[in-house]
């Protein structure tokens, strides 16, 4: 991707940014001249965040923070604020996943990916938009959402529950913002080649009594374009998002999967 400086003289936010789809975007923000602050849940930096912070370390600032802990999310944006000035642009990425089916889905499974996928995106995101309108900042939030919550499956109920959560409050905090010239959008992902779709894979193979890998076939089998989706394929939307290209933009849930959901 060519640097062209569309989110120069921004300070952006970003959770979840270890591997995968977070540091495929961190990079990109990078590159287009963002001031960025990643937090990811690990006490030290992944090798990918590593790498930037060495490419950029001007621009860049790693904090170590977990998502579902309100308080910590709160200190980070004080503490980014003090240090690189007032956050105008949030990639809300943290989330985890897990499946089981409807009649064994258990609420511990329930409480752990509601605490990260919605609270932890919601309250982080709170506390962006309290600092945008209190400082009449007119920023942009981009949450994560994902192909599953479109829709139902079986084995998923609670990770799809958890993405349409995402979704709709997307849609009410756009509403709320629309106002103070404030975006909100989010970014539906198909099935990506990631770090953490290693752990869907085995998951679902051990749950459908197939090998490895079988059901990373099948889910590609169904996708128009014939292929999984990588990290990079996000990061464009991301910054387009992000950037002033999308200015007439809010209250929407790209989806960039492939074809596989349309809407």
């Amino acid at each position: 991707m060519t640097h062209q400086g569309r989110l120069s003289g921004h300070h952006a936010l970003l959770t979840g940014t270890g591997g995968g789809i977070g540091l495929a975007v961190l990079a990109a923000y990078l590159r287009e001249g963002a001031i960025c602050t990643a937090i990811d849940l690990a006490t030290e930096p992944s090798e990918g965040i590593r790498q930037l912070l060495q490419a950029h370390a001007d621009q860049l600032d790693y904090v170590a923070a977990d998502v579902s802990n309100h308080g910590q999310v709160r200190d980070v944006i004080a503490e980014a604020t003090v240090r690189r000035g007032p956050i105008d642009r949030l990639f809300n990425n943290a989330a985890i996943f897990d499946l089981a089916p409807v009649t064994e889905a258990s609420e511990a499974m329930f409480d752990r990916l509601f605490a990260v996928n919605v609270k932890g995106m919601f309250f982080t995101m709170q506390a962006v938009l309290q600092q945008m309108v209190e400082r009449k900042t007119q920023g942009v939030v981009i949450n994560v959402a994902s192909q599953a919550g479109r829709r139902g499956e079986p084995l998923v109920a609670h990770y799809c529950a958890s993405k349409a959560a995402v979704i709709s409050y997307t849609q009410s905090a756009g509403l709320a913002m629309a106002p103070h010239g404030i975006r909100v959008n989010a970014i539906a992902p198909g099935i990506t080649d990631t770090p953490m779709w290693q752990t869907v894979d085995q998951l679902y193979a051990d749950a459908m009594g197939v090998s490895p890998g079988e059901p990373t076939r099948q889910f590609v089998s169904a996708v128009p374009m014939g292929r999984m989706g990588q990290p990079q394929d996000l990061a464009g939307a991301a910054v387009f998002l992000a950037s002033d290209e999308s200015a007439f933009i809010t209250c929407q849930t790209l989806n960039v999967d492939g074809g596989t959901v349309m809407s």
